[in-house]
């Protein structure tokens, strides 16, 4: 059974301009539902938009896999007015995709996981008795209609929270459904459906500002409960910033001169000859920076990334590692991510207010100032109780 996800995108958003390529925690909002989708069991994943940057963001940071396609969607289905299911249909009618099962994903609730994906996806494939399935929240709140009544509970007896059972609430996550049930209603849900419960969290979905500060938190939030005690196999750097002290001397051929510390280079080395791997992760794909990791005989340097959250979980999955056994200095907000899922993170003294908040460690050394030096001397002082 061929199962394809989908991802509409408008370019218009009223409430916050620009909010699908705005960084929530130093990515475009909707990397985080593509990212998930990738990993999930989807067979492919289609993100349907009006925006040709997006299209040229998906094509440039997602190359490296053939599962994601970016379409281009009519200004008639991307209006305010147009709804989910008339995007649907038009992509429907015009790609004429192959599927079996298809699988709307909103990029408005970015706590989607893989995980959640695949058990929709289970609940269609592996039981013939539902025809689609969707994530809910179970909810404690107790709700009333407009006339004054209550809807889900009587006041006069007002159950103990540990006695109500709750209230089933759709958190606008995901949605999946067969090709017969779609064929038969036009809807992104029909016959008979599957509830899949996901963490209350999720229950938030980005339409205002407000919602977005919330989202960004609890999204931060969830990243660093996941950290463990591990031994440091791996330090992840940014350059500018963090090799570098931020600046860049231009002439009139273009990028001329940045300025590394020395001391850094031997902390590396120090810290390799202890079996710690290094990796350069960087949104500038610059030559100088590519002869200094050479010179420092860096073998993993990746340039030019932007969503560099999407690629470091890849490669922990293709090196069969996990977060936390990651170290990852950086100074601003596209290292915001990595920052909050690493096992240990770094920020050096003059990195960005936003990721010394959140970092675990504020380095007392600035960048290109022995900033790196200092983490590796950490690394260095904490892996030998795992030895």
């Amino acid at each position: 059974m061929k199962s394809i996800g989908f991802i509409p995108l408008r370019k218009g958003s009223k409430g916050i301009p620009g909010k699908n390529k705005k960084k929530l925690l130093g990515r475009p909002l909707f990397c985080w539902v593509l990212g998930e989708a990738i990993a999930s069991q989807l067979d492919q994943v289609v993100v349907f938009t009006d925006d040709t940057e997006i299209t040229s963001f998906i094509e440039k940071e997602y190359h490296w896999t053939k599962k994601v396609k970016a379409v281009l969607r009519s200004e008639a289905s991307a209006t305010d007015t147009a709804s989910t299911e008339f995007a649907i249909l038009e992509f429907i009618e015009n790609e004429r995709p192959d599927f079996s099962v298809f699988c709307l994903l909103q990029a408005t609730t970015p706590f989607t996981t893989a995980n959640d994906i695949n058990k929709c996806l289970d609940a269609i494939k592996g039981n013939a008795e539902y025809d689609s399935a969707l994530t809910v929240v179970n909810t404690h709140r107790f709700t009333w209609n407009r006339d004054g009544t209550p809807n889900n509970y009587d006041y006069m007896n007002r159950p103990r929270r540990q006695d109500f059972k709750g209230q089933l609430i759709e958190n606008g996550a995901c949605y999946i459904t067969t090709r017969k049930a779609w064929l038969a209603s036009r809807n992104r849900i029909s016959g008979k459906i599957a509830t899949i419960p996901m963490p209350e969290d999720s229950l938030t979905e980005i339409d205002s500002m407000t919602d977005w500060l919330v989202v960004e938190e609890l999204l931060a939030a969830r990243l660093k409960r996941g950290k463990k005690s591990c031994r440091i196999t791996h330090l992840v750097l940014d350059v500018d910033g963090v090799f570098t002290d931020g600046c860049v001397y231009f002439g009139s051929d273009g990028e001329l001169i940045k300025k590394f510390d020395m001391r850094d280079g031997m902390g590396l080395e120090i810290l390799r000859q202890n079996e710690v791997e290094v990796m350069v992760m960087t949104s500038e794909d610059s030559q100088i920076v590519a002869s200094r990791m050479k010179k420092l005989k860096i073998k993993d340097v990746f340039l030019g990334v932007k969503d560099k959250f999407s690629l470091l979980s890849r490669i922990l999955v293709e090196r069969d590692l996990d977060y936390s056994q990651i170290a990852y200095v950086g100074d601003d907000v596209n290292d915001m991510a990595n920052i909050c899922a690493a096992g240990w993170s770094f920020a050096p003294a003059n990195a960005t207010q936003e990721i010394k908040r959140n970092a675990d460690v504020i380095l007392t050394r600035d960048s290109a100032a022995g900033a790196i030096r200092e983490a590796c001397e950490f690394i260095l002082r904490y892996n030998p109780r795992y030895e």
